[in-house]
């Protein structure tokens, strides 16, 4: 493991080592296993944006596909509002919904040529107005004991929520180390001329990557429904950047090529123990933002130190 890929995790174990010092409260069982349980939905999302950012693209659609499904499987499961009660095929239909606005990001993006935080941005605003016209101003509140039961049943002392997490990042590190498209999701992160040189059609790789990562965002609408009991548009509001930050964070570069789900995946711990972390400490809620700021920037500053440094030439 070269320098570049120690940073995040060695930033992670001395966050945490510090925190553990200060409050007795933070190394508590009970404490690991609420931050653990408070990453689950945020390391879903990190898991679609990463294959994006490892393409050198933007992904800002989150927040619509995510309030889209989120509602969507409000109303497809057992719920205040109709009579369905469509259980797993509920969950499917909202998770395809999210692939399917995925899809439209990358189609957009390879046929109109435009950078693709305007496509997703786009997306983003359809996802929320389709939201919008199926909550039709009443809340939909869900009723369907299994969905539930992803935040409140437990496994090993973790919410279903977390392992179902745990379940995504195994399979996102799967399509990325062992598949063509994770393969071809750092080449056109890397050098997308060389690859289109070589014969590839980037193309349909690029609309397969935002599908995938649609998917994952379904899902986590999904998760956020699970965890609230009910439907809410704005179920993902926030988690486009916070998702970003983490990937950053943990070693993925915005610019492509390099890092990976595992890397986002110890972002998205880093910034979820900071979180905690400040809370138990008692840090003022005003100085917090502040520090978290401070925090992340120094943990970037560790990860790009090494690649810096290589970069340079002695003569």
């Amino acid at each position: 493991m070269s320098l570049l890929d120690a940073g995040p995790p060695i930033a992670l174990v001395v966050i945490f080592a510090v925190f553990a010092a200060l409050s007795s409260d933070f190394r508590t069982v009970g404490n690991v296993q609420n931050i653990l349980d408070a990453a689950a939905v945020l390391a879903v999302v990190a898991c679609g944006i990463t294959f994006v950012l490892m393409m050198g693209s933007i992904d800002l659609s989150v927040p619509g596909v995510m309030g889209a499904s989120a509602i969507a499987v409000a109303l497809l499961v057992a719920n205040n509002r109709n009579d369905n009660a469509w259980g797993l095929l509920g969950i499917l239909v909202a998770v395809l919904l999210g692939a399917g606005l995925g899809c439209v990001s990358g189609m957009a993006l390879v046929s109109l040529r435009v950078p693709s935080f305007m496509t997703t941005l786009g997306v983003s605003a359809v996802g929320l107005g389709v939201a919008t016209l199926m909550f039709a101003g009443v809340q939909p509140n869900i009723t369907d004991e299994m969905l539930r039961g992803w935040a409140v049943n437990r496994f090993l002392g973790l919410a279903y929520l977390t392992w179902i997490a745990v379940a995504c990042v195994l399979v996102g590190w799967l399509i990325q180390r062992y598949s063509r498209l994770g393969r071809y999701a750092y080449a056109i992160g890397g050098a997308e001329e060389v690859l289109s040189l070589s014969g590839v059609k980037v193309a349909p790789y690029k609309v397969a990557v935002f599908t995938l990562a649609g998917a994952f965002y379904g899902l986590a609408g999904v998760m956020v429904t699970s965890q609230l009991s009910a439907g809410l548009v704005q179920a993902g509001k926030g988690y486009d950047f916070a998702a970003i930050t983490a990937a950053v964070v943990g070693g993925t570069l915005l610019t492509g090529g390099r890092g990976g789900v595992l890397h986002s995946a110890v972002g998205v711990l880093l910034v979820t123990v900071l979180t905690n972390g400040l809370v138990q400490v008692g840090v003022s809620p005003y100085w917090q933002g502040g520090v978290q700021g401070l925090i992340v920037v120094a943990a970037v500053s560790a990860a790009v130190l090494p690649q810096r440094r290589r970069n340079q030439v002695t003569k």
